[in-house]
């Protein structure tokens, strides 16, 4: 009896009914608070969201197909049974369409790609035939070019510094490289800076095929036959439609010539399988490739150019397709002009049971519930938006032109955003806005993880420190890749990113293989990782719908954005020292010395000594701005009257926008956010503080001065708007 006493106590504990206190709740509110968040769990049902991947996964649906747009309309009914006021709301945005690709290898030896992914037994959705979109990377220009081949491994920056010190140019020739070491928009990006006239792009088995594991159908890893799509727009630029940059592409909007829209690629780009790689690798002579830049073929990796030489040639259907945003409402009961939104996209590269519809099916879970709570007269405080977007694969197209369409209401009225994709069976992660870090950890600490029966944070947390981490929830902070971007980082919006996986490995990702058959073996076989999903966004969205006072905490986003700073200075100085040092060898002729005779390699010259750069502002404005942030948290919110509480939210829902800058990013001033944005040379990888972080890598002291002034003015400009809350509210 003892024992189960104990047991029953620790659930208890970790479903976080024993809660004295939630962040942005009074003591009066709490319980009620508990007791809905107990009812909304017991609610979901993992059976739901196993049948609607069925349904929507049944076929390929990419934007602008008809089973798109059935999805889109059944997703909107489901919503209306639920209680919700729902509307489709259609953008017309450019989308091409591959109608010719041609890959040979035409010297010394010829081989023609085959450029299809093969069926594989027990999984008929794979056998589907001229329905399956063909392997492509969109917003690759067209072109048709016949050169020399070069390997350049992941194709990344650091990988054409390698190609200098070796002497090998990619100017006039065609560039392959692997999938993976950064987003694959980057890889044609920079080939065609240094001068390549077209890029391939394979997946190879050590990062993505039977080096990780069994092959499909046997095991969940991409077989030889498989191919990732993907967008290569150059989204760092701006995501959303190509031709209608910052604005909404609606039916008569003004658009951009094709020729003059920047973010279509300069040079043509197709990826590939490791079987049409092999022959192509194969062919290539010259220095061999660096023992980091080997992968898994059963090949020697040379790095040419030559003597293999190929041809390329790419055309597109480009046109216009409609792109079906489902945004469904159900209006608060207080605070109707305040708005909770969450969203999934619902389009997919071809059939998309796990990016997106396993993320799109715990958010519909979730909404179900809430619909069911709102009917017995449980409604929220605040208006919840749930949204379905379109267009997410070819570049976060559909959220972006409906955040672009309503941007300035959404910045009156939008208390945070907060963003599902894929899911699977493994660890919590979670990213975003920091103010919202201890809400998250909090809710976070009452989420029973499915396999463990500890708290989905434990979990995680435990995770971090056996990868060497430390034994705190942090969020990470946002790049790009998914619908959050438009929300936080071009109307500065408060968002999250959420999701769980680290034990749902496979190669099945943006290929035919992406199944719900596939899904159901090797992700999240009984949906529980899905109802956990919908559990934590749940309450999270619950939670921000309902607080007395919007939970926002302003110290731990303090701690992180002091730590981003302490980070750039430091490296700072290692590459003071790294310059001294390899200047030093240099004079010493220690490269010479060291190098093998026999082999071609640049001798390095001397590099400019890195300046001191001068910090100071910005590391004042943040002592002073963490000396006002400690007074605004002294404020007892519970003495407040019904008004300035009001007020107080209004107030606090625009935090985040100040953190933009209306000019945005040095080169590319869509991207409002000081604090977070992708990085121009790693796409969905994150740069946090940008304008200096990026500026001080580049080695463009100038800017970096620029963007010090900026961020400091953006930082006084954070402090003013907290200061002038907390003495209001005195």
């Amino acid at each position: 009896m003892k024992q189960l006493f104990t047991t029953l106590l620790l659930l208890l504990v970790l479903n976080g009914y024993s809660q004295n206190s939630i962040i942005g709740f009074y003591s009066e509110n709490t319980n009620k608070q508990l007791q809905l968040e107990k009812s909304f769990e017991e609610k979901l049902n993992a059976t739901n969201l196993d049948e609607w991947m069925q349904k929507m996964a049944a076929e390929p649906h990419w934007v602008g197909t008809k089973f798109g747009e059935e999805n889109a309309k059944w997703i909107k009914s489901q919503f209306e049974s639920w209680g919700y006021d729902t509307k489709i709301e259609t953008y017309q945005i450019l989308f091409p369409y591959p109608t010719e690709r041609v890959l040979e290898l035409t010297g010394p030896t010829q081989y023609k790609a085959k450029l299809t992914a093969v069926p594989v037994e027990g999984d008929p959705f794979t056998a589907q035939g001229d329905a399956l979109l063909p392997s492509y990377n969109a917003f690759s220009t067209d072109g048709d070019v016949e050169a020399e081949l070069v390997f350049v491994n992941y194709g990344i920056p650091k990988d054409y510094e390698e190609l200098e010190k070796l002497g090998i140019s990619v100017k006039g020739k065609i560039v392959i490289a692997k999938y993976q070491g950064s987003w694959r928009g980057i890889k044609p990006k920079l080939a065609a800076e240094k001068g390549a006239i077209g890029c391939i792009i394979y997946s190879d088995p050590e990062d993505d095929g039977y080096g990780q594991g069994d092959v499909y159908p046997k095991g969940a890893y991409k077989n030889k036959t498989g191919v990732q799509r993907g967008s290569v727009m150059d989204m760092p630029t701006y995501p959303g439609d190509v031709l209608t940059p910052g604005y909404a592409a609606t039916k008569d909007a003004k658009r951009l010539d094709r020729k003059d829209a920047p973010t279509i690629t300069k040079i043509p780009v197709l990826p590939i399988s490791y079987e049409d790689a092999l022959p192509l690798l194969s062919a290539l002579d010259g220095t061999v490739a660096p023992e980091s830049w080997r992968g898994g073929l059963p090949i020697t990796y040379h790095i040419g150019p030559g003597p293999a030489t190929v041809h390329l040639k790419l055309t597109f259907d480009w046109k216009l397709v409609p792109a079906h945003n489902v945004i469904a409402t159900l209006k608060g009961t207080e605070f109707p002009d305040q708005w909770v939104m969450r969203g999934n996209h619902h389009d997919a590269w071809v059939h998309g049971a796990n990016d997106p519809i396993s993320g799109l099916v715990a958010l519909m879970e979730e909404a179900r519930a809430i619909g069911e709570l709102a009917k017995k007269g449980q409604k929220p405080k605040r208006t919840l938006v749930f949204c379905a977007w379109d267009a997410e694969e070819p570049g976060l197209i559909g959220s972006t032109e409906w955040v672009e369409d309503h941007k300035k209401e959404l910045q009156e009225k939008v208390v945070a955003y907060i963003n599902t994709d894929g899911n699977g069976r493994g660890f919590l992660g979670a990213g975003g806005s920091h103010s919202l870090q201890a809400m998250v950890s909090e809710v976070a600490g009452t989420i029973v993880d499915p396999q463990t029966n500890v708290s989905v944070k434990d979990r995680r947390i435990a995770a971090n420190i056996v990868n060497g981490g430390d034994d705190s929830f942090n969020l990470y902070a946002l790049g790009s890749g998914s619908d959050y971007t438009p929300f936080i980082q071009h109307a500065g919006i408060a968002a999250l990113n959420l999701g769980f996986g680290g034990e749902n490995g496979g190669g099945e990702y943006h290929t035919i293989y992406d199944t719900y058959p596939h899904y159901k073996r090797f992700k999240d076989p009984e949906f529980a990782y899905g109802v956990a999903l919908a559990n934590t966004a749940g309450l999270i969205t619950l939670r921000l719908a309902n607080a007395d006072v919007i939970p926002l905490n302003f110290s731990q986003w303090h701690s992180t954005i002091s730590n981003y700073l302490t980070e750039i200075i430091d490296e700072t100085e290692s590459m003071r020292k790294e310059v001294l040092k390899h200047n030093k060898m240099v004079s010493l002729k220690s490269y010479k010395l060291a190098a093998d005779p026999t082999k071609k390699v640049k001798t390095p010259t001397k590099e400019y000594l890195i300046p001191y750069v001068d910090f100071s502002p910005l590391q004042n404005e943040l002592v002073i701005l963490n000396e006002t942030i400690s007074e605004f948290e002294k404020i007892n919110t519970t003495s407040l009257s019904k008004k300035s509480l009001e007020e107080l939210n209004k107030r606090l829902m625009k935090a985040e926008q100040m953190l933009t800058s209306e000019k945005g990013l040095p080169r590319r001033p869509w991207f409002k956010h000081q604090i977070y944005a992708p990085g121009f040379y790693t796409g969905y990888g994150v740069k946090t503080l940008p304008g200096v972080r990026e500026a001080i890598e580049q080695k463009n002291w100038i800017e970096a001065q620029e963007q010090i002034k900026i961020l400091t003015n953006t930082f006084k400009n954070f402090n003013t708007y907290i200061k002038d809350i907390t003495n209001d509210l005195k």
